[in-house]
C-alpha cells in the first residue's frame, strides 16, 4: 500500500536510561492521556499560599490527570467515559466492584497534574512529555466540561490549574487506579524536540 515499513522507536538510551526521551528525540509526539484514580470517602484542594479553599468533595473519586504532549479530544472522550463507567463501589448487598461514580450519585474531584508525564533521568524528573500548560488547560477544561454535561455539573468539582496546592485525599480501602488512554499511531513534532545525546542501544 505505498506505506514505509514501521520501526520500532522506543529504543533504549544508554545515558539516559529511559525509553521515552529517546522516543522524542526523533520528532515523535507520545498520544498517551495518564490519569490516577482514587477512590474516597472526601478530598479537597486548597491553594498552599492563601489555604483558601478551592473545592471539596465527599463520597466519590479524585482524579489526577496529566495531560501529555500528543493529546487529542479522543483521549478526553476515553477518559470521561472510563470515570463515569468504571465500577469501583460495593451494591446494596455489599458486593464488592459493581457500582460506578454515577451508580452511587457520588462526586468527582478533578486535579490536574503534569508530573504523571514524567520520565526519570538518573534520579531526577523530567517532563518533556507533558504537554505546555495553556494547551493542556483547553483538553483539561475539555474534560471537565464533558464529564458535567455527561454526569451532573454539581457533582464535578475542579482544583486550581497551574497552582501550588495542597490536596487532601481521604482513600477508601485503599483503593487507587491508573488509567492510560489507548497510545494511538505516532504523529510528527512540529517544534524541536530536546535530545539526550545518549546512544540508542
Amino acid at each position: 500500500y505505498g506505506l514505509a515499513p514501521f520501526r520500532n522507536p522506543y529504543r533504549h538510551c544508554s545515558k539516559c536510561q529511559t525509553f521515552e526521551l529517546c522516543f522524542l528525540e526523533r520528532g515523535v509526539l507520545i498520544n498517551i492521556m495518564k490519569a490516577v484514580l482514587q477512590r474516597v470517602s472526601s478530598a479537597s484542594v486548597s491553594l498552599t499560599a492563601t489555604k483558601a479553599l478551592v473545592s471539596r468533595i465527599e463520597k466519590g473519586i479524585c482524579v489526577l490527570v496529566g495531560v501529555g504532549r500528543g493529546d487529542t479530544v479522543e483521549d478526553v472522550k476515553w477518559l470521561c467515559k472510563k470515570l463515569l463507567g468504571v465500577r469501583l463501589f460495593c451494591d446494596s448487598d455489599g458486593k464488592p466492584w459493581t457500582k460506578s461514580v454515577v451508580d452511587i450519585s457520588g462526586e468527582i474531584l478533578l486535579v490536574s497534574q503534569f508530573t504523571l508525564l514524567h520520565v526519570l533521568k538518573g534520579h531526577k524528573p523530567d517532563f518533556h512529555n507533558a504537554m505546555s500548560g495553556e494547551e493542556a488547560r483547553v483538553l483539561f477544561d475539555t474534560l471537565v466540561k464533558m464529564l458535567q454535561s455527561s454526569y451532573a455539573a454539581d457533582k464535578v468539582q475542579v482544583g486550581a490549574f497551574g497552582e501550588y496546592m495542597s490536596v487532601s485525599i481521604e482513600n477508601d480501602g485503599p483503593v487507587t487506579l491508573t488509567l492510560e488512554s489507548p497510545a494511538r499511531t505516532p504523529v510528527t513534532a512540529t517544534s524541536p524536540q530536546p535530545s539526550c545525546s545518549g546512544e540508542a542501544e
